[in-house]
């Protein structure tokens, strides 16, 4: 089965896997996150709530034949690049939830829906958020 997607979630997240472990290994998370607003900016209007399921399910199809760990991080990165190379954009979110202390990142729209995440994500609280820029727009 393939997406609209699944001809470029490979190469997002080779570019995921790149931004984070080429360079000093403490300096990943703050190059992933410069990486992520700089391609955030770039984008035009929102991603429909299907164009950034596509892109989220495109990336863990591909994900699961890779070679390399794969979790929630280089997930969401990688949809959001994707989504990003279309001039799509979602918030890209790095959230923590307590008791036990546990981190996720996940990718939603902007209008504040969590894309193809099981409902226990909104056990997290977000700590930081990239992305809908153009919503702040006059």
């Amino acid at each position: 089965m393939t997406g609209p997607f699944s001809a470029t979630a490979a190469v997002a997240l080779a570019t995921t896997w790149s931004i984070t472990r080429v360079g000093r290994r403490k300096r990943a998370m703050n190059r992933l996150i410069r990486a992520l607003q700089a391609s955030s900016s770039a984008t035009c209007r929102p991603a429909s709530p299907a164009e950034a399921s596509d892109a989220v399910l495109a990336v863990r199809r591909t994900a699961w034949h890779a070679p390399v760990r794969t979790a929630c991080l280089e997930e969401s990165a990688a949809a959001t690049f994707l989504l990003a190379t279309r001039r799509l954009s979602v918030v890209w979110c790095h959230g923590i939830a307590a008791d036990p202390v546990r981190l996720h990142a996940w990718v939603q729209t902007v209008d504040g829906g969590p894309v193809a995440e099981p409902s226990s994500t909104r056990a997290y609280t977000p700590a930081l958020t990239i992305g809908a820029h153009h919503q702040h727009r006059l």
